[in-house]
């Protein structure tokens, strides 16, 4: 397997996430855990946005509704979080759609809902043109 992308960045990410799911534990709303990560963020001085929004195309015409991505860390990462009991293969597609919609090539999913924190590494191959989740 080739190297993976933005692995220091990934890490660094996660680290944040794991002493946010550790200090505040489970069960908050989705927007308390990305408040604590903007925290995290802001101390490290890491750029972000917050809320991005992505237009969807369809046959060369911008449709009227958007993607609006968690965050953009460091222009290269979309950053998607939830609170939920598991991880679904809805919440992935959905990231892989963001992902596409934002013509970058990697998603991070994070759930601050369960017990342990959950996450996974959603990456658009370009070369391939090839979706695929990765953890």
């Amino acid at each position: 397997m080739s190297d993976l992308i933005y692995k220091e960045e990934v890490f660094k990410l996660i680290g944040f996430c794991m002493e946010i799911h550790r200090e505040l534990g489970e069960g908050h709303d989705e927007v308390i855990y990305k408040d604590a990560l903007v925290v995290e963020l802001q101390r490290a001085s890491i750029p972000f946005c917050r809320e991005r929004k992505y237009e969807v195309t369809y046959k060369g015409v911008i449709l009227p509704h958007f993607y609006y991505a968690d965050f953009l860390v460091w222009d290269t990462i979309l950053f998607e979080s939830k609170a939920c009991e598991h991880l679904t293969d809805a919440h992935v597609k959905q990231v892989l759609n963001y992902v596409a919609a934002s013509k970058l090539q990697l998603g991070l999913l994070v759930n601050f809902g369960a017990d342990s924190l959950e996450w996974k590494r959603v990456v658009l191959s370009l070369q391939t043109e090839c979706l695929r989740p990765q953890k």
